[in-house]
């Protein structure tokens, strides 16, 4: 017994890292397809030890597939998410576009699995935001101990989170001004390489940025409503990691020992002591791992109940292809019948 399974955006960072998923932790696949636009079809892509061809997603019939694991643009998942799932399949969707949908659930296994329940309403399921994943993570046990009023964020992205092309911009950009050549920039508004970008999608009317507007809303539909967040998002020179500051205001009273002791025991999250040899933790130091890292877990002595700390994830991973086969694993396991 087994699922069909479409990946969507295959030769994409993420899909590839779906793919990695799915064959790592040994999801019960009868059958495993890979999808892409463009000029990807007719490539392969690595599932374990097999090489899978790359298909056209536009010509795709998703009739008998189970599952689509899905990364490809807003407006590409628009257009044919619909489609699969009216086809019979169960699509689980990393593109912004359903994910305030109210008749679709926004997951995050960790945080709001119970939510998985509403997947039938449209056969979609939505992965939030991979800032705010990683966030939600960290701050769901601290929200059962003390009730959070209000976070702070500031987020320092990597560029793997605008997609490949980002990425070898700042190869290359980096690459160039060793070369004394012009790093004009063209994924980005502004040169990446040696600098930093306080800005990440598009401006809105009250000057905020999509991507710290993301933040507020996908908080406030996974953890709590009631949750005020002020969000923060930069872009900096790194590959692959985010990480994010956060500032954590409470109703009740909480302690960093009391923190501390949350997150060591909270699954999917490792703890990092100041007292331990490592101190606290780097993107480059959690590349190719799937847990949420938390270190510098301090008091805020500027308000009444409040803390700070510093929070690390592989934004490809559990920001992105990990909490979407963690998903399809909860779906599997509670909700679908694989055929036999």
């Amino acid at each position: 017994m087994g699922y069909k399974i479409a990946v969507v955006g295959a030769t994409g960072s993420v899909g590839y890292e779906i793919l990695n998923i799915l064959h790592e932790r040994a999801f019960p696949a009868s059958d495993v397809m890979a999808l892409a636009s463009g000029r990807s079809p007719g490539r392969e892509v690595s599932f374990g030890d097999k090489d899978l061809k790359v298909q056209e997603l536009a010509n795709f019939d998703f009739t008998g597939i189970d599952l689509v694991l899905s990364s490809t643009s807003a407006k590409i998942a628009a257009e044919f998410v619909p489609k699969a799932a009216k086809a019979g399949a169960v699509v689980i969707d990393n593109s912004s576009h359903f994910r305030m949908d109210p008749d679709v659930p926004l997951i995050v296994p960790e945080v709001n699995a119970d939510a998985i329940a509403g997947y039938n309403k449209r056969n979609i399921i939505a992965n939030p935001n991979c800032s705010t994943i990683q966030m939600v993570v960290a701050l769901r046990p601290l929200h059962e101990i003390a009730k959070i009023k209000r976070v702070v964020v500031s987020t320092y992205q990597s560029v793997s989170g605008a997609g490949k092309d980002a990425m070898d911009e700042l190869f290359n950009q980096t690459r160039s001004i060793y070369m004394n050549d012009d790093p004009r920039p063209q994924e980005f508004t502004k040169q990446i390489a040696f600098n930093i970008i306080p800005h990440i999608d598009e401006f809105m009317d009250d000057r905020m940025t999509k991507e710290e507007w993301k933040m507020v809303a996908e908080t406030k539909k996974i953890l709590d409503p009631a949750i005020k967040v002020c969000a923060n998002c930069v872009r900096v020179p790194v590959f692959v990691g985010h990480a994010e500051m956060i500032n954590v205001e409470f109703e009740n009273e909480i302690s960093a020992k009391d923190a501390r002791k949350a997150f060591r025991d909270e699954p999917g999250i490792t703890l990092i002591d100041l007292e331990s040899e490592m101190e606290y933790v780097t993107p480059a130091e959690i590349v190719g791992d799937d847990d949420v890292f938390v270190s510098r877990v301090r008091e805020d002595p500027t308000v009444e109940n409040g803390l700070n700390f510093w929070c690390i994830a592989d934004n490809l991973r559990k920001g992105s292809a990990l909490n979407s086969v963690q998903i399809a694993e909860y779906l599997v396991k509670d909700y679908m019948k694989a055929a036999a």
